[in-house]
């Protein structure tokens, strides 16, 4: 038995460099409870959902109760009203249940909360933040298309002025949560190429959000397409307060701030499987940890974790300043997805045949991790970004 076999999770949690002296006395508290809520909720279920391609909808509401929905947005508008360490730290905790989940809740707070109060009226905050901050409405974001994933500003959707409202036409792919939503925040270009911000609701007509199938990553977390046929939107559901890229893209960085401490949570998960599995395992009349190659494994790992969790903790330290560039939420995100790629795939070895079955958690993670080096740019655009930052010239038009 290891960490997770058979639906038991014994996971306690790694902290080589003693990382939890760094944390307030509100962020172990709330990591603790979302710990507590997956070995609870989360791990006994898991890997049959995963196995079924089903999404456990029932989640939603259970991750509103535990304050996953938007933790660091204010509490008079549906969020928890702590720091974005803390918001962290949950994310963290979530992905270590599974990636899908943590998706569940990092698209509902940083992807639809979160523009909702950056950008939208104060009608639109009281309308919507309250009932997705309790889990009673589902959000989804519209912004990546069949044609323009990486180069988000070549969308094809549109919007026409139609007096009080707007006209909107187009399609959005790969959006997490669509076929459930009751609600998406879209991106949309008007008559003068200006892309707007709006929240659309299931209900109106000429909206549709079919499901996309056949995944072989986060298979938990349920997938669509988003589809507008002369969807009509009035102009007060429209964000009064931004116009252009910049709209989409903080978003962005919000969420991927989050990712950059959700991936730690797989990499802690795999590595504490494989740590437990090779202290286990006997073979050649010793235990898997006995040999070199497994300790050269295990060490490189743990290292490469630290690494990864200084990197997350700085930038939260720089998030709650105001400080964190786009730039350098790229960085992290990027290095710390690629790196619990990596330690997933050592850990799968250790493991051997036992390590591609379900009853150990390495290859569900190992292959949502492949999709969330896709997801909220590429691991070769976080690259470019970072270039750019550091010479001045823009890779992405050459």
């Amino acid at each position: 038995m290891t960490s997770k076999t058979k639906g038991l999770d014994r996971y306690e949690g790694h902290d080589y460099y003693l990382m939890d002296e760094l944390l307030s006395e509100e962020h172990l508290l709330a990591r603790q409870a979302v710990r507590d809520w997956v070995k609870q909720e989360v791990s006994p279920i898991i890997e049959d959902y995963s196995n079924k391609a089903a999404c456990p909808q029932h989640l939603f509401k259970g991750l509103a109760e535990i304050g996953a929905f938007g933790p660091s947005l204010p509490r008079e508008y549906g969020g928890g009203g702590m720091d974005e360490i803390a918001y962290g730290v949950i994310m963290q905790e979530l992905e270590r249940g599974d990636s899908g989940i943590r998706s569940m809740a990092s698209v509902q707070g940083s992807l639809v909360m979160f523009p909702i109060y950056k950008f939208g009226s104060e009608e639109l905050r009281k309308k919507y933040l309250p009932k997705l901050g309790s889990g009673e409405f589902i959000g989804c974001f519209g912004l990546t298309e069949p044609d323009y994933g990486s180069n988000p500003a070549g969308m094809i959707s549109s919007v026409k002025d139609d007096g009080d409202s707007y006209i909107l036409n187009g399609s959005k792919m790969w959006i997490t949560n669509s076929p459930v939503a009751d609600i998406a925040v879209v991106w949309a270009k008007n008559e003068a190429g200006e892309i707007l911000g709006m929240v659309v609701e299931k209900d109106f007509k000429g909206y549709s959000a079919p499901e996309i199938h056949g995944k072989w990553s986060l298979r938990a977390s349920i997938t669509g397409e988003l589809v507008f046929e002369d969807v009509r939107v009035a102009k007060s559901n429209v964000f009064p307060n931004v116009k252009g890229l910049k709209g989409p893209l903080s978003c962005l960085s919000k969420a991927r701030y989050g990712i950059a401490w959700g991936a730690l949570g797989a990499a802690l998960d795999c590595y504490d499987t494989a740590l437990r599995y090779a202290k286990e395992r006997i073979q050649f009349g010793k235990p898997l940890a006995a040999f070199q190659l497994t300790q050269k494994k295990l060490a490189e790992m743990i290292t490469e974790i630290t690494k990864a969790q200084l990197l997350a903790w700085r930038l939260g330290v720089l998030a709650n300043n105001g400080k964190a560039s786009p730039a350098q939420i790229s960085m992290a995100k990027r290095n710390n997805v690629h790196t619990a790629l990596v330690i997933a795939r050592e850990a799968r070895q250790i493991l051997g045949g036992m390590g591609i079955t379900n009853e150990y958690p390495i290859m569900r993670h190992m292959m949502n991790l492949e999709t969330v080096l896709t997801y909220e740019g590429t691991h070769d655009i976080h690259l470019l970004i970072t270039g750019m930052d550091i010479t001045g010239i823009n890779a992405f038009e050459n």
